[in-house]
């Protein structure tokens, strides 16, 4: 790609951007939120039109009009958020708008199941072209996905934030299956936030900064095996992404600020259903991190807490008030603050701006509306613009529709309303997917602050880095009840990993082992 430039209204999302791969590499696209890596991407899929430059494949120029462009030209892309269809099998997603026919005009999905299933071993995939995607883990959709891409001829596969939403098994296995994919001639472009497994997985990374090129690495065995240049590249590369050194991780100050009522406590709590029964304490001024492979009941205990799932057996209590039967909008006016892991599904409005976004929540109460009736646009526009400031978010204007916003920056505004709030209790669901390092590190002294001023923080997350750099105790779900429990002094990663799989003891045996 050559002198790619895309302007936006306002904004000029890719400057000058040239970008080359070589082909059977696995290349890194690091950047802030905002930097243009999914713009540039987009570009090369022929999602959006550039407003200058020029791409080649193996030296020749091509126009990319649409996505059927790019793969007729064996260019396949895997976006952040899927595009599969829950209802169908994986065999009726991957032939969705080239459907094989039989003689006679009618589908042949046999024929198709065969040629998946026959890719699927070939890669190593491991996946049922009969299979509902509904009811497939994240992992197995995110390699549904890159089996779509390939099914339909793809040499060059893009992958953007593709480990976002994995679990720490899941991104080992989606690494593996990326180098399978390179040793037999693949190309993978390689967009994430995470250092680490750039480092691990790409040789080469080229970064972007406000839309331009910053710089190139190669990576070789060196970085990736000793500590130490490991290490001095994270750190090189983090600087290049923001333009300066990141701030320390917040100490941690031992012990809960406060031993008063908690924050939250849950009972024998449970849906009669998947999750359940459950005892889990959140003192105020104390972080508890919960842990687990996803899928074992941590999104239904996060439900749980705000609201969204009843409470069919046991108790909910925040400060004290048993709020079991309290909605979701009652526990919100008691100091319950969230942020939902599945942001488009249960913390945004895509089509509305950034001031009506800003102020979910907040809509039924002055200054912001006038009894209930009438909202205040003014008084909207002023709350979201502070939260543009202070967070760092990257946009024109508020009354932008949110959709104009990259995927990091829209997790920024969430996190920014929710923490504004003033919440006795926050509720944090993945709140640093998608974000860039600088965003994360934001998000995690704005957590530490909470602890400060004795509000209580339940912070569900996958990155077993982020729980245990913050929290003053860990819970490890697993089959939707609590399998161990521990501290980040104490922590044993063999145990957790037992726990986390369910292969560790009871709950009560294994804290009193934890505690000896």
């Amino acid at each position: 790609m050559r002198g790619i430039t895309k302007r936006y209204p306002g904004v000029v999302a890719n400057d000058a951007v040239d970008f080359t791969v070589e082909s059977a590499s696995i290349h890194g696209l690091l950047g802030e939120n905002g930097a243009g890596k999914s713009t540039l991407m987009k570009v090369l899929f022929g999602l959006t039109a550039p407003s200058a430059g020029t791409v080649e494949i193996a030296g020749r120029p091509v126009v990319v009009n649409s996505a059927r462009d790019a793969l007729d030209l064996g260019i396949g892309m895997v976006q952040q958020h899927f595009s599969l269809i829950g209802d169908f099998t994986v065999a009726e997603n991957l032939v969705l708008g080239r459907e094989p026919l039989r003689r006679g005009g009618l589908l042949d999905l046999e024929r198709a199941a065969a040629d998946i299933s026959e890719l699927s071993d070939r890669y190593g995939f491991r996946i049922d072209p009969g299979s509902r995607v509904g009811g497939l883990a994240v992992g197995a959709r995110q390699r549904v996905e890159i089996l779509k891409a390939l099914y339909r001829g793809a040499e060059v596969l893009i992958l953007d934030e593709p480990t976002a939403a994995l679990a720490p098994t899941e991104v080992a296995e989606l690494a593996a299956l990326l180098r399978r994919l390179r040793d037999q001639g693949r190309t993978v472009v390689f967009i994430s936030h995470k250092l680490s497994e750039v480092i691990d997985l790409c040789d080469r990374v080229t970064v972007l900064r406000g839309g331009r090129v910053e710089g190139h690495r190669e990576i070789g065995s060196a970085e990736r095996d000793d500590p130490d240049r490991h290490g001095a590249l994270a750190a090189e590369l983090a600087r290049m992404m923001v333009g300066h050194e990141l701030p320390e991780p917040p100490a941690r100050v031992g012990g809960p600020v406060s031993r008063g009522v908690p924050a939250l406590r849950l009972e024998a709590a449970g849906d009669g259903h998947r999750l359940g029964p459950i005892d889990v304490e959140v003192g105020a001024g104390e972080i508890v991190g919960v842990a687990g492979v996803e899928g074992n009941g941590q999104t239904e205990l996060v439900e749980l807490v705000v609201g969204v799932r009843r409470c069919r057996r046991g108790s909910v209590k925040l400060g004290g008030a048993d709020v079991t039967r309290w909605s979701v909008r009652r526990r919100i006016n008691a100091g319950v603050a969230h942020v939902a892991e599945d942001r488009h599904g249960a913390a945004v409005a895509d089509g509305l701006d950034l001031a009506h976004n800003a102020t979910l929540g907040f809509q039924g109460r002055p200054p912001f509306s006038w009894r209930g009736l009438w909202l205040s646009l003014v008084q909207m526009r002023r709350l979201a613009r502070g939260l543009v400031n202070r967070f760092g978010v990257q946009t024109v204007a508020v009354t932008d529709p949110l959709r104009s916003l990259s995927g990091g920056n829209q997790q920024k505004l969430v996190v920014g309303r929710e923490l504004s709030r003033g919440p006795e209790l926050f509720v944090a669901a993945q709140p640093t997917r998608g974000l860039d390092v600088a965003a994360a590190a934001f998000v995690h002294s704005e957590l530490a602050a909470l602890r400060r001023r004795g509000a209580g923080v339940l912070l569900v997350s996958l990155e077993l880095t982020e729980i245990l750099a913050l929290a003053d105790r860990i819970v490890v779900m697993s089959g939707g009840r609590v399998a161990g429990e521990t501290t980040p002094a104490q922590v044993d990663v063999t145990t957790l990993g037992r726990w986390m799989t369910g292969a560790g003891q009871t709950a009560g045996a294994a804290t009193a082992e934890a505690a000896a």
